[in-house]
């Protein structure tokens, strides 16, 4: 039984233009392509009026036993998606300004990158295929935990006390120890 299986996914990156007065394009995934060659730049898929789509890199997408749960949440949603990490990119002579950094099939993992705020997290439709491949793995996978309540632990509450006691408590005790040693002293 294999714990992990992964399968190449191509990304599709697209460039925009905008209107806007602080930049005049965007850079956003908008595909992916399951079963995709690996490629060594970007390359021109299509272009149209204000927009260009490359086939940016070709990942693995990579599933685990243990997210079986992340991956059967997101099956189950409207929409099953991939989410696609774009980083910067830091080859200053590089025409693109990001790079793929990963692509999951777990909501949660695509949080967590969300949570940093320092990549460009996004939802591509998940084809049909590659949504069966998945549930595949998931059904597999996948045991719903029983929900076990938790038990209280028993404790006697009049044993135990926080703290010290009240001063008024002490002064009681103190005042009747030493009436009772004057008693024991024959003094009365």
């Amino acid at each position: 039984m294999s714990y992990f299986i992964s399968m190449p996914l191509g990304v599709v990156v697209a460039r925009e233009d905008i209107d806007s007065k602080w930049q005049d394009h965007v850079w956003r995934p908008v595909g992916v392509l399951p079963g995709a060659p690996p490629v060594d730049d970007w390359k021109e898929l299509k272009r149209g009026e204000g927009w260009i789509q490359y086939h940016a890199a070709t990942l693995p997408l990579e599933l685990f036993r243990k997210e079986a749960e992340a991956y059967k949440f997101n099956l189950e949603g409207k929409e099953p998606v991939i989410y696609v990490v774009l980083s910067e990119n830091d080859e200053e002579d590089s025409e693109f300004p990001y790079s793929v950094h990963l692509v999951t099939a777990s909501p949660y993992e695509a949080q967590d990158y969300l949570d940093s705020g320092e990549d460009i997290v996004e939802p591509i439709l998940m084809p049909q295929g590659l949504a069966a491949w998945i549930n595949a793995f998931v059904e597999r996978h996948y045991t719903e935990e029983k929900f076990k309540k938790r038990k209280r632990d028993e404790v006697d509450l009049e044993e135990h006390k926080f703290g010290q006691e009240p001063i008024m408590v002490v002064r009681d005790r103190m005042t009747r120890e030493l009436q009772s040693r004057g008693r024991k002293n024959g003094k009365s």
